[in-house]
């Protein structure tokens, strides 16, 4: 019998298995959402106009980290090594940049000491 992934199906407690598949992804993209909150607050790097764009970042920021980073570390795997991962941080700078290119009440300062700052804090997270 196959089913469809968007029907929700019932337990025999009553609950729904639909529910329980999204409870991680949903877990994940809270975590993200405030610690892009918590770094926006405590570096002057990074600004969020509005809830919106704040909620919107996080999403894009956990679809860029499970589909675009681990391409860009597979194929900096020779530059990662000679750095001794230095460059991961690199990488995560990257993905900070192509979320605040994507999101338009995102705004992110590209040099300085701030803006490493921030990143280090928002990927210690994830």
């Amino acid at each position: 019998m196959r089913r469809n992934w968007y029907i929700a199906t019932l337990t025999s407690d009553g609950t729904t298995k639909l529910f329980d598949e999204l409870r991680p992804f949903l877990l994940h993209w809270g975590i993200t959402a405030v610690s892009l909150w918590v770094a926006s607050r405590m570096f002057e790097g990074i600004k969020f106009t509005d809830s919106w764009s704040l909620v919107l970042s996080a999403l894009l920021l956990g679809i860029a980290n499970a589909v675009v980073k681990p391409l860009l570390i597979v194929l900096t795997l020779p530059l990662t090594l000679l750095t001794f991962g230095l460059f991961l941080l690199v990488i995560n700078a990257l993905m900070i940049l192509m979320v605040s290119g994507l999101v338009k009440g995102l705004r992110f300062q590209v040099f300085g000491q701030r803006s490493l700052s921030a990143s280090l804090c928002l990927f210690s997270a994830s």
